[in-house]
């Protein structure tokens, strides 16, 4: 049985009826509402940093505990006074325990995107006709990952969207996270969500920089939620030209048969940051000195 209809058997049904009557174009265009989600996630906001430590004893989520599943959570919100906590390193470990989870379910939805992807190249280079479903799948994954051309037809696109559709290490998310937000401390994460500084151009939708230059008109972007953030960042990773570096080293690397590391990766964010190469450094101590690459073996707890 093909790795799609495998999926697509674990899809809900109303789901997957839309699928098969073709009306993906008209009722959805994100192609992650037909991929299962991660069973029993929990969303839940915490105003203190006691009751997020108090959740993971609870749940028996710890540094030691990774090789025993992440449990599946959604943090709202960073709590508040995690800036109060005076060890430094019982404060790494709230940061990013606390955001693990969220990179691991956005990263387990884009695996599945990419599965059926692939099967779908996969028939296509046997030169097999495609469902209705399938070319509907197709067109609204190019459109959420922003690939431009006929993918039935052209090459370049098609390999384009393969190169964009793909994981980011935990640990790079994790590491940049970290650098950007301050552990999660800075005013636009607490006030707007916001752990990556992405702007807006949108008059009053985000928070005004007390240093933006005279003239400028940019904001730092608010979101409804830190999940939001990570969603928005690590799609803008795998769309943006200024990370096109990056893609093209994961899309190598996959094809040697390696994993990505975040350490390899963070050699494509030159454009992240105005500081270039000394930002890439920052981001590659981040991950060696917090060993960060401890979760690229991190699974989702199933039950």
């Amino acid at each position: 049985m093909s790795s799609y209809h495998h999926i697509a058997k674990r899809l809900t049904a109303p789901l997957f009826l839309l699928l098969l009557t073709g009306c993906v174009e008209s009722q959805k265009t994100d192609p992650s509402a037909y991929l299962p989600k991660s069973a029993n996630v929990q969303t839940f906001s915490m105003a203190d940093h006691r009751e997020l430590r108090d959740f993971f004893e609870k749940n028996n989520y710890h540094w030691d505990t990774l090789d025993q599943g992440v449990p599946p959570f959604i943090l709202k919100t960073i709590p508040e006074n995690l800036d109060g906590i005076e060890d430094i390193r019982e404060k790494k470990r709230l940061f990013f325990l606390s955001i693990l989870p969220m990179v691991l379910i956005i990263n387990e939805e884009i695996s599945q995107e990419r599965e059926l992807l692939l099967d779908i190249y996969q028939a296509m280079d046997a030169k097999e006709p495609l469902s209705e479903d399938q070319k509907n799948f197709l067109w609204a994954l190019a459109r959420k990952y922003k690939v431009k051309g006929d993918l039935l037809t052209n090459h370049k696109a098609c390999d384009n969207l393969r190169m964009r559709v793909d994981i980011l290490p935990p640990s790079l998310v994790l590491a940049q996270a970290a650098t950007e937000s301050g552990y999660g401390t800075s005013r636009f994460a607490q006030m707007g969500n916001n752990l990556f500084g992405e702007w807006t151009f949108t008059p009053g939708t985000g928070l005004i920089p007390k240093d933006r230059p005279d003239g400028a008109t940019y904001e730092v972007r608010r979101f409804d939620s830190i999940f939001e953030s990570l969603q928005s960042y690590m799609t803008n990773i795998n769309t943006h030209w200024a990370y096109r570096n990056l893609r093209e080293k994961r899309a190598q690397l996959r094809e040697a048969g390696t994993s990505p590391k975040g350490v390899d990766l963070a050699t494509g964010l030159e454009r992240y940051s105005e500081r270039g190469d000394a930002y890439i450094e920052d981001i590659k101590t981040m991950i060696r000195l917090n060993r960060l690459s401890r979760f690229s073996t991190a699974t989702l707890r199933k039950s």
